[in-house]
């Protein structure tokens, strides 16, 4: 199927209701993505709670196998699985981050992370599950190591962003961690040792090519050499690497703008996720879906990327959240102020 001949659809395949207030952020299990294992997610909301959703094999269709609830006491507004799925970090307003393990089908606590003076906006693991980064409106980062018997220690509080952090996220195969906040920079932390401290690198800011007003999101490609960005300037921005270089142990390479996307956006861009084949989904503060991709026209001035399509009225209010499914390379969730989920397919017209 070539993704530019146009004749593609986002097609609703279902919509999940439960939560009792907007949907924040949704997390699918990378252990999932094995193909005789059910697909499973999470979703966390302003109802203080998290949802497993598992999708039935013989009837591809979705339901909430458990609500994680009585333990957060304010907004869960950011969730994520470790690496091989066995442990899910939710983090909260309450100033909290709770760690989860499924213990024969139920969702025990068995950790809660303190620390932060506020709310927590965002949680993440590194590649190999050894490691948590946390951020908040404390403008802080916090580094902490997974330690034996669900113990968590924290080994560094990163500052300097000089606003609240929206988000952070690992690098998919490095121990580089990436900060986006209301500052409207990136900032990228790294350690030159294993035993060393981390440091910021590099900041993405408005002076090299960067965003002018709040970074809300990013996302990796597969291969982990891009990097795209979203905003409240109503722009994406794609940011490359040579990883190569950091791979072989060479020492740290910058980030470079390679383009901007603009005048597809004309409301916050909350979400980016990038699917494993390229395509880059973006949800928004107008209630839309867009689907973006490289295009291949063989231009001499560098990467472009375009619109593939979009999905009006995806839902009925702010998409927070658009998720690739790990496993099954054309599913797509969406998570909404509306207080819903919904599963998408990317297919072609009839």
């Amino acid at each position: 199927m070539e993704l530019l001949d146009g004749n593609l659809e986002l097609k609703e395949i279902q919509k999940l209701q439960g939560h009792t207030d907007r949907v924040w952020s949704l997390a699918w299990n990378p252990a999932t993505a094995a193909a005789d294992v059910p697909k499973v997610f999470a979703s966390c909301s302003g109802d203080k709670t998290v949802r497993i959703w598992e999708e039935s094999p013989s009837t591809r269709s979705w339901d909430c196998k458990a609500v994680l609830e009585e333990t957060h006491t304010r907004t869960v507004r950011s969730c994520a699985w470790s690496p091989f799925g066995r442990l899910l970090a939710t983090a909260s307003f309450d100033a909290t981050t709770a760690i989860w393990e499924n213990v024969g089908g139920d969702f025990e606590c068995v950790s809660t992370l303190e620390g932060h003076e506020n709310e927590v906006k965002s949680v993440s693991w590194n590649a190999s599950g050894s490691l948590l980064a946390t951020c908040g409106r404390d403008k802080t980062v916090w580094i902490w190591e997974v330690m034996p018997g669900n113990e968590f220690e924290c080994i560094q509080v990163l500052q300097g962003h000089t606003q609240d952090v929206k988000m952070v996220e690992w690098h998919p195969t490095m121990d580089i961690l990436f900060s986006c906040s209301y500052d409207n920079t990136v900032k990228v932390w790294w350690s030159d040792d294993a035993d060393g401290d981390w440091s910021c690198v590099q900041t993405l800011g408005e002076s090299s090519n960067g965003h002018s007003s709040t970074v809300w999101s990013l996302a990796f490609n597969a291969k982990g050499d891009k990097l795209v960005t979203c905003s409240d300037d109503l722009t994406m921005k794609i940011w490359e690497a040579d990883i190569i270089r950091m791979q072989s142990g060479d020492g740290y390479a910058p980030w470079n703008h390679l383009c901007t996307l603009s005048g597809y956006h004309d409301r916050t861009i909350f979400s980016v996720h990038w699917s494993r084949e390229g395509i880059i989904a973006s949800g928004a503060a107008d209630d839309a879906v867009r689907l973006f991709v490289e295009s291949k026209d063989g231009s001499m001035n560098g990467s472009s990327y375009q619109l593939l399509l979009k999905k009006e009225k995806a839902h009925d209010m702010d998409v927070n959240s658009v998720q690739w499914c790990p496993g099954e390379k054309r599913l797509l969730a969406s998570a909404s102020d509306d207080g819903t989920i919904k599963i998408w397919e990317l297919g072609t017209l009839p």
